[in-house]
């Protein structure tokens, strides 16, 4: 009988605070890595060995090398990014786990580096940078909202853009504007309060608070669009699945010369009255694979959250496969086109 090729890896850490890095607090990320390949992962002070069969070695290797280039960019590692790792290099997909960490968008105020954190969001980043307008649909912890954002402000430090345009109906739950305390500001700010935190985590609250008494951005409802034409402007539409297709329509219909659209949503959580027709759902039908438009969506791979989320979503999607009626079953597609 033939035996297997065995091999052994080691690789060095820098010190112990990048061991610690990589292996997580007690060896958390150890452990995971130990469970997720048959082979040994043993480390010994500032060195890591992998022995075993080769192509396990070999695997676990791959995901070793990948978190370290990772962490040597400034990322402070989380299960996340150890999981995700071993997903990709397991599905033979080493080589888009490399594209995908090396894609620096850009650094927060607090000195952050933000970057794809799944081959989904790198297809989403991709979109925007590609088209005029860019659909993001799938469940909430995705990061459509916060990446767009962070797509806008690069565009605007590379004078790509004059200005900055975010907005979101003003549906939830089926509240009414009107029934809510204070003025008209004070009544939407609610609503557009993942826009302002999304902003001032990139921008820092000082240089975003600029920029917001400037004009250069502008956060906004929804039917404060009517009527205008935006040119050289980056526009979000948030929480887009409680548009109607009207709204929906005039939106879209407000992109001017050298502006790019972002639209976001979630077409399981639609808020509005029942019999009501949500217009991101139209759009995406009507307009997918027209020139210039991109229409992305997420699914819980790609869900930034707490494991559990993950697992939440995936079984209420299933209960909902199994129980809506057939006619309504489109609402809940999450697969990468």
């Amino acid at each position: 009988m033939l035996l297997p090729n065995f091999a052994e890896i080691k690789i060095p850490f820098q010190d112990r605070a990048e061991t610690i890095g990589i292996l997580g607090e007690n060896d958390e990320f150890l452990r995971v890595l130990n469970d997720s390949f048959a082979c040994r992962i043993i480390g010994r002070g500032t060195d890591l060995s992998i022995n075993g069969e080769e192509g396990e070695v070999n695997a676990a290797s791959q995901v070793i090398e990948a978190l370290l280039l990772l962490y040597r960019q400034g990322t402070k590692l989380t299960m996340h990014e150890v999981r995700y790792s071993i997903k990709l290099v397991k599905a033979g997909q080493s080589n888009e786990l490399k594209s995908l960490f090396t894609d620096v968008l850009t650094v927060t105020s607090r000195g952050k580096c933000v970057r794809p954190k799944t081959i989904g969001q790198k297809i989403y980043i991709d979109a925007i940078r590609r088209h005029s307008i860019t659909f993001g649909l799938g469940p909430a912890g995705t990061g459509k909202t916060y990446l767009a954002v962070v797509m806008a402000v690069m565009a605007l430090r590379n004078n790509e853009v004059d200005k900055l345009i975010l907005t979101r109906p003003a549906v939830e739950a089926g509240e009414r504007l009107g029934f809510l305390p204070g003025d008209l500001q004070e009544k939407i700010d609610p609503y557009l309060r993942p826009l302002y935190d999304a902003l001032q985590d990139i921008l820092g609250l000082e240089a975003y608070q600029k920029l917001l008494a400037r004009n250069i951005i502008e956060i906004a409802p929804l039917a404060y669009m009517r009527g205008r034409t935006l040119e050289r402007a980056f526009v979000i539409l948030d929480e887009a699945q409680n548009t109607t297709p009207r709204q929906m329509k005039m939106f879209l219909t407000r992109l001017g010369f050298g502006s790019k659209m972002v639209v976001n949503g979630d077409l399981s959580q639609i808020d509005l009255p029942r019999g009501s027709g949500s217009g991101l759902t139209q759009a995406t039908k009507i307009l997918d694979g027209l020139e210039g438009i991109s229409v992305i969506h997420f699914d819980d791979r790609d869900v930034i959250r707490h494991d559990v989320v993950a697992r939440i979503i995936r079984a209420y999607d299933a209960y909902e496969a199994a129980n809506l009626p057939s006619e309504n079953k489109d609402k809940n597609f999450y697969k990468h086109s």
